[in-house]
């Protein structure tokens, strides 16, 4: 591990109560202080309370819930938020929407996932929905992790990043 500042990454999602909560989560936890994970949408729920679904996955995957909450992505264009290197769409929504100016004009992705929190069915089907998109975020983000310094570079990351939609 080097002394080098961690790279900030932003994952988007319309709600900002499911998938991106959960890369944020998987991110924080798998990328051993090397990537600092945000999460925000363009809608927020309300409540600013994550789906409990999501929440009860990362618990059972024994991934620290610790400070997650649904918030608008407004937050992170603001002058004192922190600098995105990285800004990943989880959803569809979210990749076809006008996303706000982010100071330091970021490398941008698009990772589609299936939206766990409309599946419908009991709760266990709706539980193993959430477990699925956890570890389809994870599989990404293990690659993601692993790859060398050299590869974070600006230009590099979004091509990676972008490239990495595609497996």
């Amino acid at each position: 591990m080097t002394d080098a500042k961690p790279l900030n990454v932003l994952f988007l999602c319309t709600h900002n109560s499911a998938r991106s909560i959960l890369a944020e989560a998987a991110l924080n936890h798998m990328g051993h202080g090397r990537f600092k994970a945000y999460s925000a949408g363009s809608s927020p729920r309300e409540n600013q309370t994550p789906n409990p679904l999501a929440l009860q996955t990362l618990e059972r995957a024994g991934i620290s819930t610790e400070g997650l909450s649904s918030k608008t992505w407004d937050i992170f264009a603001l002058p004192d938020a922190p600098h995105m290197d990285l800004v990943i769409t989880v959803c569809d929504n979210a990749a076809g929407e006008v996303c706000p100016f982010w100071p330091g004009q970021p490398a941008t992705a698009h990772w589609g996932y299936a939206d766990p929190s409309e599946v419908v069915g009991s709760d266990e089907v709706k539980l193993e929905a959430f477990k699925q998109t956890l570890h389809q975020i994870k599989r990404r983000l293990d690659l993601f992790t692993s790859l060398p310094a050299a590869s974070l570079s600006k230009m590099a990351l979004e091509t990676t990043a972008r490239d990495m939609a595609k497996q």
